[in-house]
């Protein structure tokens, strides 16, 4: 029979797209085919983390919730780039404007309170150990809400070609241990599927309360732990080197 060759390697990241490359050959596969899929992660130390701060702010008017909103954030980002995080690192991830109502019981209605605008922003962050600092900061700064901490690896390149290598020596090690139980003696690759799961991160608890009066001295304790990434390898092989193949062999000779 004819089966065909593919090799797909497709990436996915929470937030990145899916990359796909996919080339196919044609070979002939005479022994059974088996597929095997292996999942194998790497942990390491995270040479970054990501907090998210907002501010809140209301007014009477749209206008000047924005512009009220607009000077405080302005101050908060000031303060995040006076402690070295380059524009690159700070990325605006919403602003919302909405009225806001309040319930009049004795009339049955919502009466208008006021215009409010919230303002968020993502930080990156490639010190750690300044990560409690910076929250202190942020919040002196202005923020009335954090979230976060999540730890990554900047560049996880490295761990998951180490995941990509144990995996595929998993495979083969099952695949021949399937051979030699079945009474043949190797196995051929015939399809490769790689999906990778990202880059590792360890989501913490989100921080959304007002936290304004936290003293100035009582920095918030951080510990980064690990983080892991890897990918899962589906292969498809063709078990040979059989008896039922050699007689084949034998009878088109």
């Amino acid at each position: 029979m004819i089966r065909q060759m593919m090799l797909c390697l497709s990436a996915g990241m929470l937030a990145l797209p899916t990359l796909t490359h996919a080339a196919q050959i044609e070979i002939e596969a005479e022994g059974p085919v088996i597929e095997l899929s292996v999942y194998e992660s790497v942990t390491a130390e995270p040479d970054i983390v990501t907090i998210g701060a907002g501010v809140t702010s209301e007014a009477p008017t749209a206008v000047a919730a924005l512009r009220e909103n607009s000077a405080q954030m302005r101050a908060v980002i000031d303060r995040i780039k006076a402690l070295g995080v380059p524009d690159e690192d700070i990325q605006t991830t919403g602003i919302n404007l909405n009225a806001q109502y309040d319930y009049d019981r004795t009339n049955r209605r919502q009466v208008f309170r006021a215009y409010q605008v919230s303002n968020r922003v993502s930080v990156k962050l490639r010190e750690i150990d300044e990560t409690g600092a910076a929250l202190d900061a942020l919040v002196t700064a202005g923020a009335t809400d954090l979230s976060g901490p999540t730890f990554g690896l900047d560049d996880d390149t490295s761990a998951k070609d180490q995941a990509r290598g144990r995996a595929i020596e998993r495979a083969r090690e099952r695949a021949m241990a399937y051979a030699a139980m079945l009474g043949y003696e190797e196995a051929r690759v015939l399809e490769i599927n790689e999906t990778i799961t990202g880059r590792g991160g360890m989501q913490r608890a989100a921080m959304r309360e007002p936290v304004a009066e936290m003293a100035a001295d009582e920095v918030a304790p951080i510990q980064p732990g690990q983080v892991s990434t890897g990918v899962t390898i589906t292969i498809k092989y063709e078990l040979t080197g059989g008896e039922e193949s050699e007689a084949e062999t034998e009878e088109d000779g």
